[in-house]
């Protein structure tokens, strides 16, 4: 079976760059580990490897779930309502997700909440403004930065644009990438993996 480019990198080092390697991932390693013991804490169902920030950790409430192995680098999440994030996402620095909104035409101006799904192998990327007219993105899809994302995104989508429109259909997802490792989140594999290689 061959290796991941993940697997070639990590299992190739000597043992002086491996160790580098271990120090580099240290810090990072117990700050996750915090920010997922604060997010249960308040309620948030939160999987095995999930990279996020502490701010967004300190405000997680039970609307909160997401799988494993998801890298989150913003925290401009609405949790008035259900976000669910499934695993392998990456949810890019400054995105921006809306859950709640007002009923225009209601004489009282009544506070509607949606809740939206974010499915598996999903990429939200840089500054995209996702609003509460979207309820799921699927599996796989892209939603490109800077991207508003008004309505559902379907399963392998790519979409860009303001408002964000179809542009592509994805060919593959991102299943050999180690989503912890963008951000250094994956002291753990990066261990299993060595320990893995061929002696």
């Amino acid at each position: 079976m061959s290796r991941t480019k993940y697997e070639l990198d990590i299992q190739n080092r000597s043992l002086f760059r491996y160790y580098l390697g271990i120090g580099a991932r240290l810090k990072r390693y117990f700050y996750y580990s915090y920010s997922r013991y604060v997010a249960r804490k308040k309620g948030a169902i939160i999987g095995e490897n999930v990279v996020l920030p502490l701010s967004l950790a300190k405000n997680a409430n039970k609307n909160l779930i997401i799988g494993e192995n998801s890298s989150i680098q913003t925290d401009l999440i609405d949790l008035r309502a259900k976000v669910t994030i499934g695993s392998n996402v990456i949810i890019g620095s400054g995105v921006e997700i809306l859950t709640c909104s007002h009923l225009i035409d209601s004489p009282d101006w009544e506070f509607k909440s949606y809740g939206i799904i974010i499915e598996d192998y999903v990429w939200v990327a840089t500054r995209a403004f996702v609003l509460p007219s979207c309820r799921k993105i699927g599996y796989g899809a892209v939603c490109a930065a800077g991207a508003l994302v008004t309505k559902d995104v379907e399963t392998m989508s790519v979409i860009s644009g303001s408002p964000a429109l179809h542009l592509k259909t994805r060919g593959q997802v991102h299943s050999n990438l180690i989503v912890p490792s963008l951000l250094g989140g994956d002291l753990k594999i990066y261990i299993r993996t060595w320990n893995k290689r061929k002696k």
